[in-house]
């Protein structure tokens, strides 16, 4: 699975760290990039929070930090979406990433707006399982639950109904 270029918003890093899945993004991709506003966001305003130190290490061996080109992009998504939001999907289109992982449904829809494969942490903890690298992803969800990470009751039912098929 690892040849596709994947960028990353930072929700889903801040998630699978705070549950110690943060190497699973590894595993399944080798490289994760991601731009400067999400580095900025996840280490500099997030140190001393719940994960950050993970993703810290991680941005020193296997995420890899790029500047965006097109500014232009990046200000108009801005009207939007944050600015990690708008820097990751601006990005994604640059190095024309195989996937884009963001959580958020309105920069989901911005990606797919632009031919991104927008892919959120929960479809991450699923696509880990498929690929034998979690042995309980429903647990999973349930500590990100436990760590603020709001997912519906709706889609951890279809959640559990997919893992049995």
């Amino acid at each position: 699975m690892k040849p596709a270029r994947v960028v990353s918003n930072a929700s889903p890093l801040i998630a699978l760290s705070k549950i110690e899945e943060l190497s699973v993004l590894k595993q399944l991709w080798g490289t994760i990039i991601i731009p400067q506003a999400v580095y900025r966001e996840t280490v500099i305003a997030g140190a001393g929070k719940s994960g950050c130190e993970a993703i810290a290490k991680a941005c020193g061996e296997w995420i890899q930090v790029m500047t965006v080109n097109n500014k232009a992009e990046v200000d108009a998504l801005r009207a939007v979406l944050d600015e990690g939001e708008a820097e990751a999907i601006a990005l994604g289109q640059e190095i024309q990433a195989g996937y884009i992982l963001l959580d958020n449904k309105e920069p989901r829809m911005f990606a797919r707006n632009v031919n991104l494969t927008p892919l959120g942490t929960i479809g991450i903890l699923s696509l880990a399982y498929r690929q034998g690298l979690l042995k309980d992803p429903v647990v999973k969800i349930y500590d990100l639950r436990a760590q603020g990470f709001w997912v519906s009751d709706l889609l951890v039912e279809r959640f559990k109904r997919e893992m049995k098929q």
